[in-house]
Order: structure tokens, then sequence, then C-alpha cells
């Protein structure tokens, strides 16, 4: 009988931000066969980024369970994961590092096992920097999923150039697209016309550029009252995501005198999208998911077209353009064939089957005869013995994937002075990456 005939298809999540736990959690659904029941496990993987829970209620994602852990703690579940509790598959939704560390963990763990989940990775969005470095930290996953085919294109050709396997690269599309299609600008007395500006934590990176975008975005509001202007937040001060955010917006509103058609936005971006006329970014991943949609799209060259803004990535897309313009009222036309090549799909038919391949690897990966091979990253102590330990010790893991003396690795839930200690070293980093390091790097520029 088929595995949807007998049981659930278990699966575990492990992340270690916001935006991962979305992707992860999304990706697994759409790898399962629609005539399959999936049982979802979450596991936030504990540091600076870990999700708080107005965060995850924002994500809109649920699981079956979702827990906190340690790196070590979540290897020691995997250990003990056995007989119906044991998983079919595992999702790493973590920075390369950490997929580096647990692919060398779990290796150690399931080494003498005939039988272990199919290990699954990728990227939540745009791959616009440290190609090579993140793509070799995530070589060994038993599938590499990239978000689109020139993506794919370009994973096969680092593994290659190296002499690594790229067997497990897989295209598929991002998991979170969707929404209906843009219906076109609101009449007259229907509703505002709304430009949305997506902000990112970490682009630009510096109080003078920053300030700059925001002023830009209350001026087109001051030149254009009749519209709405949504300046759409990912976090809250003290909230980290996926990149750490030095300089919140929200602070640098407070210096300034906004008109009342400008607002700061929170929440889910696809609900934010369903009410947006014309979206702009410096290069975050909701230009993708706007483009799918057929919102109209823009990506910002005020501050240049530059690798360190990610903007690069956006060159052929039809979309980049200046506040400048915006104001005069230029609205781009995406490059069709750029749009297809990035895994945006703005028909939908595409996009439906953009997992089946995947599934497909996954069933087969399941079904090999005698059960899956051991788990064999690129990075080793030979290939790399002067980066790998490093990798592995962040995690509190030995070069040959055994916990280090000392490795926190408590299977029980944290108690009250736990708790509190652990809030206060969150809130002293915090303090110390939107308060102090500015004021460092500054007296470093004097």
């Amino acid at each position: 009988m088929p595995a949807s005939a007998t049981k659930a298809l278990r699966v575990a999540v492990l992340a270690d931000s916001d935006t991962r736990w979305k992707w992860g959690a999304l990706t697994a659904n759409r790898m399962t066969p629609d005539d399959t029941e999936i049982r979802l496990d979450g596991y936030l993987l504990r540091g600076r980024a870990t999700p708080t829970p107005r965060q995850l209620s924002e994500v809109g994602v649920t699981a079956d369970s979702l827990r906190e852990v340690t790196a070590v703690e979540f290897l020691r579940a995997m250990d003990h994961a056995t007989g119906e509790d044991s998983y079919d598959v595992l999702v790493l939704a973590l920075v390369g590092g950490g997929v580096q560390a647990m692919l060398h963990g779990l290796g150690r763990v399931w080494q003498d096992r005939a039988q272990r989940p199919v290990v699954v990775t990728g990227y939540v969005g745009v791959v616009y920097e440290k190609l090579a470095d993140g793509l070799l930290l995530r070589h060994g996953a038993d599938v590499v999923l990239a978000n689109s085919r020139q993506d794919a294109d370009r994973f096969r050709a680092v593994y290659e150039g190296v002499g690594a396997d790229a067997a497990a690269v897989t295209e598929v599309a991002l998991p979170f697209l969707g929404g209906a299609a843009y219906p076109g600008e609101p009449a007259a007395g229907e509703r505002p016309y709304t430009v949305v500006f997506a902000a990112q934590p970490s682009v630009p990176d510096n109080r003078k550029d920053r300030t700059y975008l925001l002023e830009r975005l209350i001026r087109h509001a001051r030149r254009h009252p009749e519209r709405e202007v949504v300046l759409k937040l990912r976090s809250k001060p003290g909230e980290h995501t996926t990149h750490i955010e030095e300089l919140p917006y929200q602070k640098l509103v407070q210096r300034v005198d906004p008109p009342p058609n400008f607002r700061l936005m929170y929440g889910h971006m696809g609900e934010v999208l369903d009410r947006t006329d014309l979206l702009v970014t410096i290069s975050s991943t909701a230009a993708l998911e706007s483009l799918h949609r057929r919102i109209p799209t823009v990506v910002l060259t005020d501050l240049g077209v530059r690798e360190a803004l990610g903007n690069h990535h956006f060159v052929g897309s039809g979309c980049l353009a200046s506040w400048d313009q915006l104001d005069e009222g230029h609205r781009p036309v995406p490059d069709a064939q750029w749009v297809a090549r990035q895994g945006v799909a703005a028909d939908g038919g595409a996009y439906e089957t953009a997992f089946d391949h995947a599934r497909e690897r996954i069933a087969a990966l399941r079904g090999r005869p005698g059960g899956l091979p051991p788990l064999a990253p690129y990075y080793t102590t030979v290939t790399a013995p002067g980066y790998l330990p490093g990798i592995l010790a962040r995690h509190h893991l030995a070069p040959d994937g055994t916990p280090l003396p000392g490795a926190p690795a408590a299977d029980k839930a944290p108690g009250p002075v736990r708790q509190v200690v652990r809030r206060a070293a969150r809130g002293a980093y915090r303090h110390g990456v939107q308060r102090v390091a500015p004021v460092i790097r500054r007296m470093g520029e004097l």
C-alpha cells in the first residue's frame, strides 16, 4: 500500500528565524503530495533571531508541535525519534553554517542506522551574496532546493566546479508565492491608491541611506496626498529576523513629521499585497511576491545598483527605477523572460506544478532499496580543516559531530530563572546591536 494510505508523512522543520520558519513549514507542506496527510513538528533553534510569539503569529503557519531547542537538544531529539516516532523528511531552514553543523551532527547520530529521514535544505529567497560559501555549507543534504531555474543552474555550476556531487540540486519555487492577481487600480471613491515600501532589516545598513529612503517615502506621500503610503516593517524594535536591524525605521520616523496619508504597518506580506497598487523596495523578496501577482513593482536605484544592496539581482528585470521617476508617474514593465527564470509565474499554472519534481525526488529517496547512504558533506576535516571546526564549534559540536563538553543539552523546558537569564541575555545582545554597535562605528569614523 502507498505510504499515504497507512500513515501520515512525518516531517520535522528546524528553523532559526521567523522568516526561515515560514519558508521551512510552507516548503514541507508544498513537498507533500495532495493525497497525503502530514504531521509537522517544528523546532526553533535557540539564538539571537529565535522568533517571538508575535512574529510566529504574524507568519501564520501552524504546526502539530513547536518547541525551542539548542543544536545539541535537536540532535538528541533526532536520535530518540525511532520507530513510530521516526521522521520521513527533515527540513533544515537555517543559515548555511547551521545547516553544515546539523549535517555533521546528524551524520554521527544516524551513523549506525539503516533508515533515516530525507534531509532537505535551501534558501528563503533571493540569493545575491556568498553564493559559493552558502552553497558549500549546504552540500551534503539529500535535496538542496533552488527557487528558480536560474538558481538551479548556478547551484549546479558551483558544486560541479569544486568536484562535489550536484545531484541534490532540485528546482522548485518560493513556497509563499500566491494570492489573488492584481485587479488593477481602484476606482474613484473605492479606496486610496496604495504605495507600499517593503523595508529590509539590513539593506541599506547605515543611517544616512535609511534616512534618505524614509524622507523620499514621506516626500512621495506629501506630493500625492490622495494616495495611502505605507512603510511595511519586518519587526518591532528588540526583535530580530533573519538579518540584524541596527537602525529600525520606527525610531527614524520619530524624528520627522509625516503627513496623515503616511503610516507604518506590520503583518503578513500577503495580506498587505492584497491592497497594494505599487510595491517599492531595494531588493526584498517581497518584489517576487508582488511580481507573481502582477502588481506594479519597483526596485530602487537611488542608492546605486550594487551587490551590497542586492538590487543587482534585478538587472534585466525591467523593474529598476528611482523615486524621482516614481514621483513623476513612471511604472516599470517587468521583462517576461526574466520573471519566468526567477520561478515567478504570473499566470499561476506553472507555479502549481513547481514542487512536482521535489515530491518525486523525495519519494524516490524514501523508497530507495536498503535505505539512504550516510550524509556526505563536501566540507570535512580533510577538505576544510581550517574552516569546518569553527563552524561546528559555534553550535557546540566537535569536528566529529559529537557535543563539546559543557554544551547546553537539557531536554526539559527552562525553569523561571533560566528564562529570565535568557531574556536578559537576548536583551543585552539586541541593545548592543541597535545602540552600542552604531556608536562604536561612528567613533571609528571620527
